[in-house]
């Protein structure tokens, strides 16, 4: 059996990056998955890549900062039945969202929009079905950025630590009535679309600062959405998984230190 046989899964945010590749594992873990993304030949391409690997997907093109279009996403799950689980994976940041004193409220407004609004509506349409089934599973998409002060993006930051707080209320809210939410808190994952424009001195500064000999990738995030929607985590609610590699479980000298290793043993030794 495998893990989400037979499950109702929608994941929004699925026509590229994380998504995508989310998308297809969940298939291959037995769901059936809801595809949604704003740009609909984005989410036909996922939908058409998992029905030609054995799976069942329906696209569903929606703008999760719009009500009507969550609503009619949530509509369009009954044809498997209604949701068992909901992937909040939509969201991302602004070019513009560089610092406070610059910053301009529309980008700050767009920004909480996508990334937190548009989780709030997806969970507030989605749990009235979840519960008529008894319960479900939501995996909410925040970031490391939520977890620790950033040089920068900070609307994106405070838009995706709203998340962690949404996954709190959520889960205390309806959990005793069988809805688990939990977050997801990634570093960087250097997915086609951010590979294309992320600096190549940042992506070494975190190589250098990760614990893992290896960059993170989309299908470590999927693997773990899986786990979370999954009856493997059922005793596992509320809570913030960093899937970050270490990133932020170590001294902010870290870095610094292990490149100077061979010095301090050579010091230890004379003394």
């Amino acid at each position: 059996m495998k893990p989400l046989e037979g499950k109702a899964v929608i994941i929004t945010g699925a026509g590229g990056g994380i998504g995508r590749p989310a998308a297809r594992m969940l298939a291959d873990a037995g769901a059936r998955v809801i595809v949604s993304d704003i740009r609909e030949d984005a989410t036909n391409i996922t939908r058409d890549q998992i029905i030609q690997s054995g799976g069942e997907a329906i696209a569903v093109p929606a703008d999760i900062t719009k009500e009507p279009d969550v609503r009619a996403l949530v509509e369009a799950a009954r044809i498997f039945g209604g949701v068992d689980v909901l992937v909040n994976n939509g969201g991302g940041s602004l070019a513009r969202d560089l610092d406070i004193i610059s910053m301009d409220v529309d980008v700050w407004d767009a920004t909480m929009a996508l990334n937190a609004k548009g989780p709030m509506l997806c969970c507030k349409h989605a749990i009235p079905d979840m519960l008529k089934r008894g319960g479900g599973s939501i995996v909410n998409i925040s970031s490391g950025a939520a977890l620790s002060g950033q040089l920068g993006i900070p609307a994106y930051s405070a838009a995706k630590a709203a998340v962690i707080a949404l996954t709190r209320s959520v889960a205390t809210l309806y959990g005793q009535k069988g809805i688990r939410c939990n977050a997801i808190a990634p570093g960087l994952i250097l997915h086609e679309r951010l590979a294309e424009i992320f600096p190549i001195e940042q992506i070494r500064i975190d190589a250098e600062n990760i614990l893992t000999p290896r960059a993170g990738t989309p299908e470590d995030i999927a693997a773990t959405v899986i786990f979370l929607a999954s009856d493997q985590a059922r005793f596992i609610n509320a809570q913030v998984l960093p899937v970050d590699g270490g990133l932020l479980a170590h001294t902010p000298t870290y870095a610094q230190t292990r490149a100077m290793g061979s010095k301090r043993l050579e010091v230890k030794e004379r003394s």
